[in-house]
């Protein structure tokens, strides 16, 4: 059975920093582009970041500058670090993989809460 499993969420304050992990299990994904998404309270998913197999990485503008992502295809994990950090960042954050376009993809994690405090 594939998982993704993220952890690290929880509550900073503004201008904090958090990482994000998922840990991916039941096969590798080493050679597909991965990501995250989040979901604010009362919006849509939104697009933050994937990254190739070749770690070629994109990024929504929102998040430029002050997120980064990256891989360790040893340990089958995707991380997210997360820098200044704001109050519209408050969402629940989701580990995906396998790119098909658009915004689709194959696997999805059940979801991590980042709270930003003012």
């Amino acid at each position: 059975q594939v998982q993704l499993v993220e952890s690290g969420g929880g509550l900073v304050q503004a201008g904090g920093s958090l990482r994000l992990s998922c840990a991916a299990s039941g096969r590798t994904f080493s050679s597909n582009t991965m990501g995250w998404f989040r979901q604010a309270p009362g919006k849509e998913r939104e697009f933050i970041t994937r990254i190739t197999a070749r770690e070629n990485t994109y990024y929504t503008d929102s998040v430029k500058g002050r997120f980064t992502i990256s891989r360790d295809n040893a340990k089958n994990t995707l991380y997210l670090q997360m820098n200044s950090l704001k109050p519209e960042d408050t969402a629940v954050y989701y580990c995906v993989a396998i790119w098909r376009g658009n915004n689709e993809y194959d696997y999805w994690g059940q979801g991590t809460q980042v709270t930003v405090s003012s």
